[in-house]
């Protein structure tokens, strides 16, 4: 029954996915041009991440960083040192000095993910579900990794709607795990309504 229910997820999420496309390409063209003038680059982004039964694949995003970032992020380091035990508690950093400043405007209101509706359309994500994990994070998810990657990352999820960048790297996993074991379509129009609250009002955004 659960995979019946999981077969009938990706289809309902997969029609609305070919529902919203021609409004992601109009707000793609808006950004595109946005991106361009801010800085120099490419409009895309993508990363290698680890998708359903650790099948890697790569991620799209918006571009939100300095083409030159890793210097700029070198250099801020020598001068904070205290970002790098806050990048291992966190996972991210509290002051990137790699972001753009349409990048900023892009985190702030999730539409740096909207490229991932790509990745939904090549049957890579979903539109809900775990957090698409780079590679080098595997190992750190521990005893959780194979429930985790047992289901298709999702463009949101259970921890974007629980308290995003306010959760420590160890929470996330946790609730990764929480949702891969729990996992039914009441939960998931739960996270979807709860997402909608979560981009209107900036819950957790740093």
């Amino acid at each position: 029954m659960r995979k019946v229910k999981k077969i009938l997820k990706y289809f309902i999420e997969y029609l609305i996915t070919l529902l919203i496309f021609p409004l992601f390409l109009l707000i793609h063209l808006i950004i595109f041009v946005l991106i361009k003038i801010d800085s120099k680059g490419p409009v895309f982004f993508k990363q290698k991440r680890a998708g359903k039964n650790e099948k890697t694949f790569y991620i799209f995003k918006y571009r939100t960083m300095y083409v030159n970032g890793d210097e700029l992020l070198k250099e801020y380091l020598k001068n904070h040192p205290e970002e790098i035990e806050y990048y291992n508690h966190f996972h991210k950093y509290k002051n990137d000095p790699r972001v753009t400043k349409i990048g900023k405007i892009l985190r702030v209101t999730s539409l740096d993910e909207l490229p991932q509706i790509i990745n939904v359309l090549k049957g890579e994500m979903s539109l809900i579900g775990p957090r698409p994990y780079m590679i080098d994070e595997l190992k750190k998810l521990g005893k959780y990794k194979n429930a985790i990657l047992s289901t298709k990352p999702g463009i949101t999820g259970l921890w974007q709607v629980s308290g995003r960048n306010n959760l420590t790297f160890r929470q996330r996993v946790e609730l990764e795990f929480f949702y891969s074991k729990k996992w039914s379509l009441c939960l998931d129009i739960y996270i979807l309504l709860k997402t909608i609250k979560v981009v209107l009002f900036r819950v957790g955004v740093k």
